[in-house]
């Protein structure tokens, strides 16, 4: 017999599965189209814990995107330092 007496849970709170999680992260991962879709869910998601996931997922990549920068930054002028050496 089915309990009755447990609360509903509004469709924007319902939880996403692990399953969920690990295809949004794949999604996610994919250059160009999958961070496209990470914007999108980050402002537009009706559902709270997909907009939340996606936006530490948008926070994951700035992160990555300023080491990156940073390491490209950083060899450019240690190739530019190297340059004036000669």
């Amino acid at each position: 017999m089915a309990n009755n007496n447990s609360p509903k849970i509004p469709l924007e709170y319902t939880p996403i599965s692990m399953w969920g999680y690990f295809g949004y992260s794949i999604l996610f991962s994919i250059p160009f189209i999958g961070w496209i879709f990470l914007v999108i869910f980050a402002l537009t998601a009706s559902n709270i814990n997909l907009r939340n996931f996606a936006r530490s997922q948008f926070c994951v990549f700035i992160i990555w995107a300023i080491f990156i920068m940073i390491a490209l930054f950083s060899g450019l002028i240690a190739s530019m330092f190297e340059a004036i050496k000669l």
